[in-house]
């Protein structure tokens, strides 16, 4: 049988975060996170990172793990969820991974082939000097000339995803766009439960605000003083988040804090729209109308719960019969 796998997901500031933890813990079970920033250390406040109260005991992974300075990509974060997963279900846990990258999660559930090599690092270095000099705005135009699908699915200011479509092209020949497609064909090796959180767009966009707002009064400000003190810049991926390039723009005297602010939320329900487009267009999800439930997280958890055994069970007995039919049994 395949191992099981239950992925909660959804637009930011929906109320991942404390759903997967009591998840985790009604099914024996172990976060990871699915999150471009998390993985990073001393960007707790703009990135929302679990804290270790909120764990409530229960193990995550892929948190505070790397350096601001250090490269993480999709493909690395493949290679370091399964690294994770492979000792989730060596200690007969279940792994419940939580996050809203569509992309990394996709990754994940279909163990996409990324078909790197060495010659990649070379281009990539080429792309983001590029991108340096002449802007994320160049960088989109040359993707546009060499694969207008991928284009028009990534945003021209995702410098980080732009240059892995131009650097896959230029490594292979092929469109990424046609790679993706490809590989959303294949079957999952994992019996997977995909569960995506939504919620009407005022209440989301509202939510989104309080947590700018909490954000700002947790000291967003000081943790980006802080990483700039400690040689981060705009240059570097990490920087490149939700919060921090904003931040950076005040802190340099392109703005005031009160526009850097309103440029965060703006953003972030941005950021929350693509998302949400993302994730209808990928295959076997089960959508979770936080409406639908009165907004009450415990029968939403209910609802899941309910959901997961009677999908084990099903399973259970699907394999069940199989055997009998192999054996003659």
């Amino acid at each position: 049988m395949k191992q099981p796998l239950v992925i909660i997901t959804g637009p930011t500031a929906v109320g991942k975060t404390a759903l997967s933890v009591q998840l985790a813990k009604d099914l024996n079970g172990e976060v990871i996170s699915a999150d471009s920033m998390q993985v990073y250390r001393f960007m707790d406040i703009g990135s929302a990172k679990v804290t270790e109260g909120e764990k409530k005991g229960v193990p995550h992974h892929l948190i505070d793990v790397l350096d601001p300075w250090e490269a993480f990509n999709v493909a690395r974060f493949q290679v370091m969820a399964k690294q994770a997963m492979e000792g989730i279900y060596g200690r007969g846990h279940l792994p419940v991974a939580v996050g809203g990258t569509g992309f990394y999660l996709q990754a994940l559930i279909y163990d996409v082939d990324f078909k790197e090599n060495n010659s990649g690092a070379a281009v990539r270095q080429e792309l983001e000097e590029l991108g340096e000099s002449k802007g994320n705005g160049y960088l989109h135009q040359m993707l546009q000339g060499l694969d207008p699908e991928a284009a028009s699915q990534i945003h021209a200011n995702n410098r980080k995803r732009i240059i892995r479509a131009i650097e896959y092209f230029r490594l292979t020949g092929q469109p990424i766009s046609e790679h993706n497609r490809q590989e959303r064909e294949k079957t999952s090796p994992y019996r997977f439960y995909y569960y995506v959180l939504d919620c009407p767009r005022a209440q989301l966009y509202g939510r989104i605000d309080r947590r700018v707002d909490r954000m700002v009064e947790a000291g967003l400000v000081k943790e980006v003083q802080k990483l700039k003190e400690m040689g981060c810049h705009r240059g570097m991926a990490s920087m490149q988040g939700l919060g921090y390039k904003e931040v950076l723009d005040y802190l340099e005297g392109k703005h005031s804090q009160e526009e850097a602010i309103r440029i965060l939320k703006r953003d972030t329900r941005h950021f929350a729209k693509r998302q949400l487009t993302w994730f209808r267009r990928e295959r076997d999800v089960r959508w979770i109308e936080l409406e639908d439930f009165g907004y009450d997280m415990e029968k939403v958890r209910g609802h899941i719960l309910e959901d997961f055994r009677r999908g084990e069970e099903a399973a259970q007995r699907v394999s069940a019969g199989a055997y009998k039919e192999k054996t003659g049994g």
